[in-house]
């Protein structure tokens, strides 16, 4: 527990201070912001910033901030510590920049962000990247809320052969494609993720579920953890075992995407930089939501691992059905529900979007006219046919959610380098060069993540890993390099110009 607890001191303190240094950096100012400048009544409407930081987490924090870290815990409490490690100085810090760069050039959204402040090469790329992590979100956020709902609701099987599973998926895609500007799951939506983190935080002290420590012995069985073989039969889970083969660079990175980083997030931000009311609201409204969806991940490992240790669940069990036993052991069986009706609803909200962003893409990079219903929903109707099939091969095949989850958080982590990219060429040509430090260090870790990832992996180049781990620093020099080079290169350029 004292190491959950460190980490939880790292988060928050770490925020404070990180997030003032990145204010100071960018330097807001009371300049008259888009949302007054380009009033519309649609787009660009000043909202309260109250509103605009429960949209953006809503938009922001899915299954991601849950799923990942209940996977990622099985690399030991060395997790407690990387997890808020990572948001301070990469996701909250990712989100900060996207959002306020965007608010200050007109509410321009990231696509007109990367185009800017690149070339039309890395542009066409970008724009290949966030289609695909699009479809693969909307695929994730109907696979993981309908297994909840079927088995932690309405208490079916959940099974890929049960009417009932897709019966549940198809209710989820109905509501995608009729999805409105007022969903109906706005309110609950606003207050889970908030309310439920806070009261499974509580659930973790009231319950004293056993946490490990980083100066405990991890190759032993901590406490009562187990594994359930495919025969039934249970075998002690040790930690440092599954450290020492599993790979924790670059697996966990990859594994345990929105609670660290998630290169979606910049797509969202990019959103509320036409609502918000004036540039000193954009650390809370940016910043601080991304720090509060690592506070939730925190949560949710510490809650993972706590009943993993009690011995209520297998460790190898599974994120779905580990969100249900802890939902109702720390809630009981009405207040688990209720949570879980929440955790439901979390995904759906930014799915919903997501696909919608998806369709817009599509139509903008392939200039395909959207005026009418019918060519809306003719596009939409492709979009959602290969959603389906992610979605089949993903029930059906036994590792198919592992599958899924894994590049569904490689190509968002990848998207986020796009992201460090922009910023880093922003600040160099706004006179801000010397803080080019802050995006390249884990703009520059996370493309040797990535690309050592994708490099071995078996639906990738299937690269033994010494070659892929070489191929990762490679790339990684090479990325810091060519932005620096290519940041100063348009420094000099925009200085003579002006």
């Amino acid at each position: 527990m004292i190491t959950f607890i460190i980490g939880l001191v790292i988060l928050f303190v770490g925020a404070a201070v990180y997030g003032a240094i990145c204010e100071k950096v960018f330097g807001p100012d009371d300049r008259q912001t888009p949302a007054y400048s380009k009033q519309d009544g649609v787009d660009y409407v000043p909202m309260p910033k109250w509103k605009n930081m429960l949209i953006n987490l809503l938009n922001i924090a899915g299954t991601g901030p849950i799923f990942g870290p209940i996977q990622g815990i099985l690399f030991g409490p060395i997790a407690f510590i990387t997890i808020p490690i990572g948001n301070i100085i990469g996701g909250a810090m990712h989100d900060y920049f996207s959002g306020m760069i965007c608010l200050r050039d007109g509410g321009s959204q990231m696509s007109s962000m990367i185009h800017k402040y690149s070339n039309k090469g890395i542009y066409r790329i970008y724009n290949v990247f966030v289609c695909l992590l699009l479809l693969l979100v909307g695929a994730v956020f109907i696979y993981t809320p309908g297994d909840i709902a079927a088995t932690g609701i309405f208490g079916f099987d959940g099974a890929a052969t049960s009417v009932s599973t897709w019966v549940i998926y198809g209710a989820i895609f109905v509501y995608y494609l009729i999805a409105t500007v007022f969903p109906i799951d706005a309110i609950i939506g606003k207050i889970y993720p908030i309310f439920g983190a806070i009261l499974l935080f509580a659930g973790l002290f009231v319950k004293g579920y056993p946490l490990l420590n980083l100066w405990d012995n991890w190759q032993a069985p901590a406490f009562a953890a187990f594994q359930t073989a495919a025969d039934g039969s249970t075998a002690a889970f040790s930690y440092g075992e599954y450290f020492a083969n599993g790979h924790f660079l670059p697996v966990f990175f990859v594994t345990v995407a929105c609670g660290i980083l998630s290169g979606f997030h910049s797509t969202q931000t990019a959103i509320i930089s036409r609502t918000v009311k004036s540039e000193k609201e954009g650390r809370m409204t940016f910043y601080n939501m991304m720090v509060l969806e690592g506070f939730i991940a925190m949560v949710w490992a510490g809650a993972a691992m706590g009943i993993f240790n009690a011995g209520l669940q297998a460790a190898n069990a599974g994120a779905t059905s580990t969100v249900i036993k802890v939902c109702k052991d720390i809630l009981g069986p009405v207040g688990g529900v209720i949570a879980l009706v929440g955790i439901v609803v979390l995904p759906i909200t930014s799915g919903d979007t997501a696909l919608r962003g998806l369709r817009l893409t599509v139509a903008e990079t392939l200039h395909i006219d959207q005026s009418t219903k019918g060519k809306r929903l003719s596009l939409s109707a492709v979009i959602f046919a290969l959603v389906a099939v992610i979605l089949v091969f993903a029930k059906f095949n036994n590792e198919g959610f592992q599958i899924l989850w894994r590049y569904f958080a490689w190509s968002n982590q990848t998207l986020s380098l796009f992201a460090f990219l922009a910023i880093t060429v922003w600040m160099f040509e706004n006179g801000k060069g010397k803080y080019a430090w802050m995006p390249m260090i884990p703009g520059g870790f996370y493309c040797f993540i990535c690309s050592t990832y994708i490099a071995n992996a078996k639906i990738g180049f299937n690269i033994p890993w010494t070659y892929a781990y070489i191929i990762g620093v490679v790339a990684a020099v090479a990325y810091v390099g060519v932005i620096i080079w290519y940041g100063r290169k348009r420094a000099a350029a925009h200085t003579l110009q002006h």
